[in-house]
């Protein structure tokens, strides 16, 4: 048995030689390839040396090569030890993207000797352009236990008047900001941010999971595109989809890595996002935060929703 490689002690080459040597698989430990699991945990050397010994390095685990996984998971180190091992960076996987064509969007472009017509189409760049100054905007913050909703298209005020929400008194904010869950949820739930930012608006929540109900993303939705996160403590982030008044996805995990049913667009989304489930929110909803406010806070304004049934729109 090989052992786990994302342990860091199972990470050293020597250790993963020595189990192999005793009779280790190369091919499968529980269930699962250790070279993929290497190409996201371990280090290099660590790749190389299972490498050595696998059959086909390209051989695949759900749809993707292990080079797929080592540049997803922005691991240059290995992904250029998986391509001295005889790994094709140019093998098409997710969405028809290869390793070495999504590496072009990402934070090491020249991770791999790019063949003559292989590059990033003009919307592809911008993409991974935009994400770069979105990212960097946005930085890294606590927002565990958020509720948002990323409106395309309408301002703070037009939210406001399609969620037919009242101003919320300064008071009550002051108590609430100070320890929401001293509040009845019933009282809390109902308060809502709201702020505009380039390209729309952003409904925020730092205790709840308001603005994601299916009552507050269709109205806010009429005529344009939201996209709802809830980072919820306990099981993760959930996204859902509602366009024009319509819920088109829910269950989805924003800051995820891409599915085999996944379009281009979609593969390319979720590398561009990774692990950054707000960023994921605003750039699909057309959203251009120049930095966190929107959902960090202050917003520019705190409002009172009414009291109405949100879970059947």
């Amino acid at each position: 048995m090989l052992g786990d490689v994302r342990e860091p002690q199972r990470t050293d080459a020597d250790g993963i030689r020595r189990r192999l040597d005793q009779g280790a698989d190369p091919e499968s430990w529980n269930g699962s390839r250790p070279l993929h699991r290497a190409a996201v945990f371990g280090s290099p050397e660590a790749v190389a040396e299972l490498a050595r010994r696998v059959a086909d390095v390209d051989a695949l685990e759900n749809g993707v090569t292990a080079l797929w996984e080592a540049v997803l998971s922005r691991k240059p180190a290995n992904a250029r030890a998986l391509a001295a091992a005889g790994a094709d960076p140019w093998w098409p996987s997710l969405g028809g993207w290869s390793p070495g064509r999504l590496s072009l969007a990402g934070p090491t472009p020249e991770l791999f000797p790019v063949p003559e017509g292989v590059a990033l189409a003009d919307a592809e760049r911008a993409a991974a352009q935009e994400a770069h100054r979105l990212t960097t905007a946005l930085g890294e913050f606590y927002y565990d236990g958020t509720g948002l909703a990323c409106a395309g298209g309408i301002d703070a005020a037009e939210a406001v008047r399609r969620l037919q929400a009242t101003p919320a008194h300064g008071e009550l904010i002051d108590e609430l900001l100070e320890d929401p869950y001293a509040y009845d949820m019933d009282e809390s739930l109902h308060i809502v941010g709201v702020t505009s930012v380039p390209g729309g608006c952003v409904v925020t929540q730092p205790w709840g999971y308001a603005p994601q109900m299916p009552g507050v993303l269709a109205r806010l939705s009429a005529g344009t595109l939201c996209y709802g996160l809830y980072a919820n403590p306990k099981s993760g982030n959930q996204g859902s989809i509602a366009r024009n008044g319509i819920i088109e996805g829910s269950d989805l995990h924003p800051g995820g890595g891409p599915d085999e049913d996944d379009t281009a667009e979609q593969v390319l989304a979720s590398y561009l996002y990774q692990h950054n489930a707000v960023a994921y929110a605003c750039a699909f909803a057309g959203l251009r935060p120049t930095d966190s406010r929107a959902v960090a806070g202050p917003p520019d304004m705190w409002v009172e929703l009414p009291r109405r049934d949100y879970w059947s729109h």
